[in-house]
């Protein structure tokens, strides 16, 4: 067990771990200390000096990055000796960098923007006649765009590359202050990871594509949440916005830090799958292959589950975990089956040895938890003697429409499909991210998420529906 020892930081006194590195305890504990190259993923570069401190008994100021944790160490990270140097570090910084704040997609989440309002430089001391110049839309591949002259060269996303992905399509070019990042010739960045270098970056240098010139930072509200691209349940920052007379919609998605699950990353697929959220939603209910109300669909599904007496309802290993408990509770008061069946989830060619899965839902592992069937046999066997099949966001049958010939059809989806079609009652419910839930991810732990989108006209939730429906049965209506 590592030995934890006492030091202490501004008059404070801290534990932390012997032998770790002081800008870690610093960054653990929510103390403020100014630093460009040093990540916690990829560790100590040392480039930067701008993570400079004073402990007490060195002749000099010492970079947090690579300082080691010692017993009794007094570390002071404010003052006027330390703060003056670490001034004088970042005026480096600021000679060539171009006054472009105005228009770069970063202003409002640049460390260098925010370090230069706690220095307080507003007259350069520095006068040159003309600033080295780079190139300012360098496309590397990816959906990463890169402006040179804005880089401060901490080569995170050089080292993400090396140390991360093993990939290596970064690197610095020339020498001194002409050094700039590029790629290789010949090879783009083109790893399935590669837009983490855009959320490395601590200035504007490295942007993405597909959120570039959209929203200003400032405008965008965020909830933490996970995503539902595969069964590892990376961790994710949710940016929305709701503009005036528009409905509230999503601009990205974010990696969030759990070292438990994804560490500090997510995949480049799960990070751009905010797309299908907003893309070919169903809004309508619909019965009899007639646009319908609320109401009335909700009724006419009442009436066909009192009407037929084998019923199999088949959830999606996408459905939260309350979601899955109530229809379970819901089909135990009425004697129907439940069958989590869904092999079409499973896509080997999206796994590798890193953090996509080859299953392609993201609560798989409650149908265990809450004993919800996956056999094949005795879902078939359940469909061949169902009358009525409730198809809760599963799309199975999308390619199986052959399989629900003959049969009454409920259908409950937050986006268009085939089996919507094919339904005599289809439901608009809510999406992914409109709905908050508890999940369980392939490792077996279990995350919560609670949505904060707002919508003019919500959609109905499975929760809620499936609720009324068990209250419509305790009144002896079904």
């Amino acid at each position: 067990m590592s030995e934890m020892v006492k030091i202490s930081v501004n008059g404070e006194e801290l534990e932390a771990t012997k032998g770790s590195l002081l800008i870690d305890t610093l960054l653990d504990e929510n103390i403020h200390i100014p630093h460009f190259c040093y990540h916690q993923a990829l560790g100590k570069d040392g480039n930067c000096r701008m993570c400079m401190v004073e402990i007490e008994g060195q002749k000099r100021p010492q970079i947090a990055c690579d300082t080691p944790i010692k017993d009794g160490m007094i570390v002071r990270t404010k003052g006027e000796n330390i703060e003056k140097v670490r001034r004088d570090i970042l005026e480096l910084q600021l000679i060539n960098h171009p006054i472009d704040c105005p228009t770069c997609d970063q202003a409002g989440e640049c460390k260098l923007q925010d370090y230069y309002m706690e220095s307080g430089f507003y007259d350069s001391r520095v006068n040159v006649d003309s600033k080295n110049h780079a190139r300012k839309r360098v496309d590397l591949g990816a959906n990463v765009m890169l402006d040179q002259e804005r880089c401060v060269l901490c080569t995170r996303c050089v080292r993400f590359c090396s140390d991360i992905t093993g990939t290596n399509e970064l690197g610095v070019i020339n020498r001194a202050d002409h050094s700039v990042i590029g790629t290789f010739p010949g090879k783009p960045l083109s790893n399935p990871y590669a837009m983490n270098v855009v959320d490395l970056c601590p200035v504007g240098a490295l942007t993405s594509k597909d959120f570039r010139f959209q929203q200003r930072v400032w405008f965008l509200e965020s909830f933490d949440a996970i995503c539902n691209g595969c069964s590892k349940g990376c961790n994710i920052h949710v940016d929305h916005r709701k503009e005036k007379y528009k409905d509230d919609q999503i601009f990205r998605f974010r990696p969030r830090v759990n070292k438990n699950v994804n560490g500090h990353f997510i995949c480049d697929e799960g990070r751009l799958s905010y797309h299908n959220e907003n893309k070919n939603r169903f809004t309508n209910t619909i019965v009899d292959s007639k646009e319908s109300t609320i109401e009335n669909s909700i009724a006419s599904m009442f009436k066909l589950i009192a009407t037929n007496k084998d019923v199999l309802f088949v959830l999606s290993p996408n459905l939260s975990c309350e979601e899955m408990q109530n229809v379970k509770a819901l089909a135990n008061m009425i004697g129907a089956n439940v069958t989590g069946y869904s092999p079409n989830y499973f896509d080997d060619s999206f796994k590798d040895d890193y953090l996509k899965t080859n299953d392609r839902s993201t609560n798989r592992a409650a149908f265990k938890e809450y004993e919800i069937s996956e056999d094949e046999e005795e879902f078939k066997n359940n469909l061949a003697k169902a009358s009525l099949v409730v198809v809760l966001d599963n799309s199975f049958f999308e390619d199986n429409l052959d399989l629900l010939e003959n049969k009454k059809v409920v259908s409950c989806f937050s986006h268009n499909c085939l089996t919507i079609k094919n339904s005599n009652v289809a439901i608009a419910i809510s999406s992914f991210f409109e709905k908050s839930g508890t999940y369980i991810n392939c490792d077996g732990i279990k995350q919560k998420v609670i949505s904060k989108m707002s919508k003019e006209n919500p959609a109905l939730s499975i929760t809620s529906l499936i609720e009324e429906m068990k209250s419509m049965v305790e009144k002896g209506n079904i």
